[in-house]
């Protein structure tokens, strides 16, 4: 069951005539809903599409495909779907057996058989386990994949739940072990517990054997924030509990104290990036930041002794210094190093980083990780998953458009070494990559990324377009096996824009295209739609473009704003209803992204934007698809009922999907995802005119 909205249902300001579809299980709902489906399936559910999903889920379930692990103690871990475990068995093996091409994995939970025996559409989630013993697991389960999870705690050595254990009815919770006989909680589930974005606000410890609801309260924040989590720090002799309290989705709050609640609030900027461990603190401030008579640049990364800091000093060591088109991705502190994830230039970089020894005097040293390929994607990440456990072993993945994953494991010190290589899930024969720029309309440069035939088109080439612009998420070209299958395969080309909003170039990047400069990124997108007719590859009626959830308001806004530049569009688990959003689900979160509908200066550049308000009759708006999930318990579906439902009085070619599970995302399993796909891509292929055999 979907989590209700945690705020009061306030009457429509607009008198929406379509309010009624938010009822997200309500029996009128539902009924238009399957009719939608039914319409849907019945146009396009024909034999190309039975064989697009066919041939995309047989990718999905290949059993080659790598299989991403953790390590937990000495063990790894890894959590495996394929055609007979669609729901996924929790596995582990050794390292040693892991480098063989057929690993001897110990089967810990099958979660069909569970979900089976009790009767519940069970999805998996994060589980979190004991540190040193790792011998009991906190298991986070959902109903059909949303958010909202059921926490029971789960025996490793005796393969089941423990009888009477740790258990926590639905809710948007998380937990982190104390010893073995306390958690930490930080749950929405009882009587106001929960922030008006339906997270926890409160940190709870919960003893085994008593009522959570019950449990004392340690740190809390007020409603109007968006969450609160705690985490345990052994990296140094004794134990320290850390309290985030996340004020909105950019700023927050650090306090140190114990298992008895908050001591100390750390004296930070709420915008900058904190992480502490083995005794060290590592900020990124998103301003600039003049701290202990020194200054230092937005997106510089800077550390400081954690004693030290709290004893008043304010010197700093800089780590790192952002540059015009090098900008900080992320960093973690793991194995008593420091790693740094850059994009120079789009250019993938990592730099470990070790700290001198206390009083010695010396400085920080770095070298850079070398062996990866220096073009397409790569991510690095610590093996560990419990950072006072951790070696400082590390994993890289890396990959590009036409080149599927490789995972290496990399020790300290050491080169890359390739642990596995997935396979291709589609040919690539003469097809090339190329990077290009579009001009904006306020004369910014727009890079995007293009896959396809080396001729680069013949000026009619079916286009794939996709972005998203938000929440400083990089977008980066990756491998897609079902971009490759359902449309390179096919002689389409595909292409990946990095507009603004987005941290591709820093922080300036992100803010750029944020609240007001949200409709730069619209701008941008469109833009690179212009790009490729002017180089001939497309005409506007070939382009389909492609966005989901805070890409839905790019889509819909290429709908309204510029519908002359596209052939058709598929708007998926998207928002879309920029007035009502942040009544919705998690939509309170996100106004430091967006504005706040209810502030009228922020209403004057979120109306225009809002393509639920902006829509109306008589335009050439190209064909939408538009599709979400009933599960989706982040992104209320009512945004994507209503924008189809009004678009239909209207009189438009706008089409509905709803699958009833998946929660943010496109199904539970690969053959979901894999159907949900494959009809938004035979919907896109239809309505530009591609006909393929």
């Amino acid at each position: 069951m979907t989590l209700p909205d945690p705020r009061p249902t306030l009457a429509a300001p607009d008198d929406d005539p379509w309010l009624w579809l938010e009822e997200v299980d309500g029996e009128r709902a539902v009924a238009w809903v399957e009719a939608r489906n039914s319409e849907i399936l019945a146009q396009l559910g024909d034999t190309e599409f039975e064989r697009d999903r066919d041939a995309l889920a047989a990718i999905l379930d290949r059993p080659d495909n790598i299989p991403f692990i953790a390590r937990r103690g000495e063990r790894l871990f890894n959590f495996w779907k394929d055609a007979t475990n669609p729901r996924g068995l929790w596995r582990t093996t050794s390292l040693e057996s892991y480098r063989t091409d057929q690993p001897d994995w110990d089967i810990l939970l099958d979660l069909d058989a569970l979900a089976a025996a009790e009767g519940e559409d069970w999805v998996w989630g994060a589980p979190v386990t004991l540190p040193g013993s790792h011998d009991r697991a906190i298991l986070s389960l959902s109903r059909g994949g949303g958010d909202a999870t059921v926490l029971r705690e789960f025996d490793l050595t005796t393969r089941g739940f423990v009888e009477g254990g740790f258990h926590l009815a639905e809710a948007k919770s998380g937990a982190a072990w104390l010893d073995r006989d306390t958690l930490l909680i930080f749950s929405a589930l009882g009587d106001g517990m929960a922030t008006n974005s339906g997270y926890g606000r409160a940190v709870r410890r919960w003893a085994r054997g008593t009522d959570p609801l019950a449990a004392p309260v340690i740190f809390e924040t007020p409603r109007e924030s968006m969450s609160v989590w705690g985490a345990i720090d052994h990296s140094e002799a004794g134990e320290r509990v850390w309290f985030t309290e996340q004020v909105d989705f950019f700023n927050a709050t650090e306090w140190i104290g114990d298992r008895d609640g908050a001591r100390t609030k750390l004296d930070l900027p709420t915008d900058a990036w904190v992480q502490w461990h083995a005794g060290w603190l590592v900020i990124k401030p998103r301003v600039p930041w003049d701290v202990g008579g020194s200054s230092f640049a937005a997106d510089s990364v800077v550390a400081i002794r954690l004693d030290e800091f709290l004893a008043g000093g304010r010197t700093f060591a800089i780590l790192f210094e952002p540059a015009p088109r090098r900008a900080m991705q992320g960093y973690f502190l793991s194995g008593g190093t420091l790693v740094l994830s850059i994009l120079d230039d789009l250019k993938p970089v990592f730099e470990v980083w070790t700290p001198p020894a206390p009083e010695s005097g010396e400085s920080w040293t770095h070298t850079r990780i070398t062996g990866l390929p220096d073009l397409g994607v790569a991510s690095v990440w610590p093996l560990d998953v419990e950072e006072d456990e951790s070696n400082g072993d590390l994993l890289a993945n890396a990959q590009d458009p036409l080149t599927p994953q490789s995972l290496y494991l990399i020790k300290p010190g050491q080169a890359p070494d390739l642990l596995k290589r997935a396979p291709r899930g589609f040919d690539p024969a003469g097809m090339v990559v190329t990077r290009h720029e579009a001009v904006s309309s306020d004369g910014t440069l727009i890079p995007y990324v293009q896959t396809g035939p080396a001729e680069g088109g013949t000026g009619d080439a079916p286009v794939h377009l996709y972005g998203y612009g938000g929440f400083g998420i990089s977008m980066l070209p990756s491998y897609n096996s079902a971009i490759g299958k359902l449309w390179l395969e096919k002689g389409g080309t595909s292409v990946t824009a990095c507009i603004r909003g987005g941290r591709e170039f820093g922080t300036a990047w992100h803010d750029a295209g944020r609240r007001e400069g949200k409709r730069l990124s619209h701008d941008d997108f469109a833009a690179v739609a212009a790009d490729l007719v002017r180089r001939g590859v497309t005409k506007p009626e070939r382009i389909a473009a492609e966005g989901g959830s805070n890409g839905g308001i790019l889509i819909t806004n290429m709908l309204t704003r510029y519908p002359e530049r596209f052939g058709a569009l598929f708007c998926t688990i998207p928002l879309i209803d920029m007035r009502r959003y942040s009544k919705l689900l998690a939509g309170a979160s996100w106004v430091a992204e967006y504005g706040d509908p209810d502030d009228p200066a922020d209403w004057a550049f979120l109306g225009p934007m809002s393509a639920y308000h902006a829509a109306v009759p008589g335009q050439a708006y190209p064909p939408i698809l538009i599709a979400t999930s009933r599960r989706d318990d982040r992104v209320h579906p009512g945004h994507a009922r209503k924008m189809a439902a009004k678009l239909l009085a209207m009189g438009y070619d706008a089409s509905f999907y709803e699958p009833a599970a998946g929660g943010h995302g496109y199904g539970k399993d690969n053959t979901e995802r894999a159907a949900f796909t494959a009809l938004g891509y035979r919907f896109l292929r239809d309505r530009i005119g591609w006909r393929v055999a």
